[in-house]
């Protein structure tokens, strides 16, 4: 257990500090602030998609960020100087507050740099590389989406996995996920809203307590499966959790290095719940592809064109590319946060898997307590019995009941001792 002053005055003062980190990051919302345009498609497909899109540093600059960098930068730097003075250099929860200001200065800085080489090489710093590796000598995230990329291609054409068609309308999408949300949340929280919306890009998109869903959009019945418990469950449910804290209200909003937990979750949430289905592991294969090529010096056409060998239409294969090269340029290196997918949930997946191993399940439901990271959850758990921070209100099913996950990552750690190789070749006469 933690060894703090649990007087008022300390949660107070605790309070005070992570209240000013929530409001100074208020402004920061790095995908508005560095998505393309409307217009830059419209040129693109004008043009006969066979020109870089029009994008530079200029480009960026007629496009302020809505606040001062210099002042915001200098606003997080004395929080990070007060939370040191006031509460001591060893302080953990200090520790925790003193990154997140550390880290916002670096958001803030990759914004500044928008358009220009350094962007892309803070995005690597705050959500990694396609090059990164899991361990020391172990696989990288791009061996991690060749894997997925081989193994989705064998079975990319089966009948028995042809996806449903679209025929369930965006009102009425609206309608089947609010009902879905309100029973997992409790009709008392029915402030976690999806709503209709003809401002987004995106088939959906999640806000602190929305799910928005494009009036002229349409799904089945496997998308409206996912949002749920991608968007709603993890998404909507940590935010609720962070919310409901009464001293360390941080927890409520989160940084790069949380967005990496945040998606790692809601993939595993995915899979745990038999939501996901291989067109969409797909998708989140290609995303690291495009992200390796881009750092591996392919341009915006370039991974454009390898969008469209993924049997992907004009719109969705721009789409998907610009993700990959906004906040840079159509021949710059890429923004890297679409990795935090895969990184994540590998991530969250060896976490879970080892603290089955070492008996203490205590730790998994405290991934949920807020938008927080791998790294802090040892500390938010030593304060749960002072009070300091609150067990997440909100867990969703396979969470609020661990017989399940603890049942798969026992037989996870025998089965990944297993030598595949071998199986296969004992079991070729079989299949």
């Amino acid at each position: 257990m933690a060894t703090t002053d649990n007087s008022a005055d300390y949660r107070q003062l605790l309070r005070t500090l992570s209240d000013r980190i929530v409001a100074a990051q208020k402004p920061i919302r790095i995908l508005d602030q560095i998505k393309w345009d409307a217009s830059i498609q419209a040129d693109f497909f004008k043009n006969g998609a066979k020109e870089l899109p029009r994008v530079d540093q200029t480009y960026y600059d007629s496009r302020p960020l809505g606040f001062d960098a210099a002042q915001k930068r200098q606003e997080f730097h004395m929080i990070e100087l007060d939370v040191a003075s006031h509460l001591g250099q060893y302080n953990p929860l200090g520790g925790i507050m003193r990154r997140m200001c550390r880290e916002y200065i670096q958001v803030v800085r990759m914004l500044e740099t928008r358009g220009t080489a350094e962007f892309a090489a803070l995005s690597q710093e705050l959500y990694g590389s396609a090059s990164d590796a899991f361990h020391a000598g172990g696989p990288t995230l791009a061996d991690l989406g060749k894997l997925l990329s081989d193994a989705i291609s064998n079975i990319d054409q089966s009948e028995l996995l042809k996806p449903a068609d679209k025929n369930i309308s965006g009102e009425d999408a609206v309608r089947i996920l609010q009902k879905r949300i309100n029973q997992a949340y409790g009709e008392s929280d029915a402030a976690m809203r999806v709503i209709l919306s003809d401002g987004i890009l995106a088939d959906a998109a999640a806000g602190a307590d929305y799910i928005k869903i494009r009036k002229d959009a349409k799904f089945n019945d496997h998308d409206l499966r996912v949002l749920e418990v991608h968007e709603g469950w993890v998404h909507l449910g940590t935010t609720l959790n962070g919310s409901n804290q009464p001293v360390c209200t941080f927890l409520s909003k989160g940084p790069p290095s949380s967005t990496i937990t945040q998606e790692g979750l809601a993939i595993l949430m995915e899979i745990v719940t038999f939501a996901s289905y291989p067109s969409r592991l797909k998708r989140l294969a290609n995303r690291i592809t495009a992200v390796h090529m881009a750092e591996q010096g392919g341009d915006f056409l370039d991974v454009y064109r390898f969008y469209l060998t993924q049997n992907l239409g004009e719109e969705d294969s721009f789409a998907n590319a610009s993700r990959i090269f906004r906040g840079s340029t159509p021949t710059g290196q890429p923004f890297t946060k679409d990795l935090s997918y895969n990184k994540g949930f590998i991530m969250i997946y060896n976490y879970i898997r080892l603290a089955v191993k070492k008996g203490m399940l205590h730790r998994i439901p405290m991934l949920f307590c807020g938008k927080t990271t791998l790294e802090d959850v040892r500390t938010l758990a030593q304060y749960v019995d002072e009070g300091i921070i609150t067990p997440p209100r909100f867990l969703p099913p396979p969470f609020a009941d661990l017989n399940g996950i603890t049942a798969w990552m026992c037989y996870s750690n025998f089965l990944n001792k297993l030598d595949l190789a071998r199986i296969q070749d004992d079991y070729a006469a079989i299949l």
